[in-house]
């Protein structure tokens, strides 16, 4: 039977969903819960908590227990919309629309939207602590998901970003700050699942890698998306802009399949097969 993922992943997208609607009605102020739900609820596809769960997917079994890393996929996933919050910010993207509809700073304000970030930021580690692991799998899956949020991955690629204008650089430049600041989180959502589902050193490097290639992918597709948005010199860094839209498209398909290469003799891997493809192709 072949693996449907449009199911499977409106499945998961439902229960993840389903856990941060009831995550913040303790918060306090309570007023403050509707702005942490705010972004949380913008729309977005939950690539990255599927991820993780595909990750534990494939070395579990479809039909194993998938808690533990339910919690790896919600931490990922909140980290992933403080970083959107703050990258609209006045002082980074300056964006007033994300998703269709305003961004935190417009629908509250600035103070409100820096705020809702943090605590976002925040959680995401508390979540990880709740996961039912053994300690010693816990402190594995802070320091990698510490390490793909901060200096030396996605903050350190939003750094390159916001400095590209005053000194663009060439494709390695290009290509080492996307591998930070939207590759990091993705190979770590990988590496997060496989951790959960007690994966040995090989297995954790193959899937590290798969997902660094399909990081890589997701970000040469959607620079062919955005083309014609980020045209122009007071357009973003892109893929497109070096290479054309040809040869960005073609790559993102090679480094898709290359990803599927990696795991594609793990015990269970069609829904990290799937994902693969639907980096390059956004059918779900």
């Amino acid at each position: 039977m072949s693996f449907d993922l449009t199911t499977w992943a409106t499945q998961h997208r439902a229960q993840l969903d389903a856990f941060l609607h009831d995550r913040y009605r303790d918060a306090w102020p309570p007023a403050f819960d509707e702005a942490l739900r705010y972004p949380v609820f913008g729309g977005g596809k939950r690539v990255r908590p599927l991820l993780t769960l595909a990750a534990a997917r494939a070395l579990l079994g479809p039909e194993a227990s998938l808690t533990a890393a339910y919690h790896a996929a919600w931490a990922v996933e909140l980290i992933h919309t403080y970083s959107l919050v703050h990258d609209d910010l006045p002082a980074m993207d300056d964006d007033d629309m994300r998703r269709g509809r305003p961004t935190v700073h417009r629908a509250y304000d600035e103070a409100t939207a820096i705020l809702t970030g943090d605590a976002l930021l925040t959680d995401a580690f508390r979540l990880l602590t709740e996961a039912d692991l053994a300690p010693h799998h816990i402190v594995n899956m802070v320091r990698r998901l510490t390490d793909a949020a901060g200096h030396k991955g996605m903050i350190g690629g939003q750094v390159a970003d916001i400095r590209w204008s005053m000194a663009p650089g060439g494709l390695d430049a290009l290509t080492a700050l996307h591998a930070g600041k939207t590759g990091a989180l993705i190979r770590c959502a990988v590496e997060l699942g496989a951790v959960c589902a007690h994966a040995n050193d090989e297995t954790l490097t193959r899937l590290a890698d798969y997902g660094r290639l399909v990081g890589m992918a997701f970000q040469l597709a959607d620079d062919v998306l955005d083309a014609e948005e980020d045209e122009g010199d007071d357009g973003p860094p892109s893929f497109v802009k070096l290479l054309g839209e040809e040869e960005t498209t073609r790559r993102a398909h090679q480094m898709a399949h290359q990803a599927i290469d990696r795991v594609r003799d793990l015990p269970c891997p069609d829904a990290l097969i799937a994902l693969a493809h639907f980096t390059v192709e956004r059918t779900v």
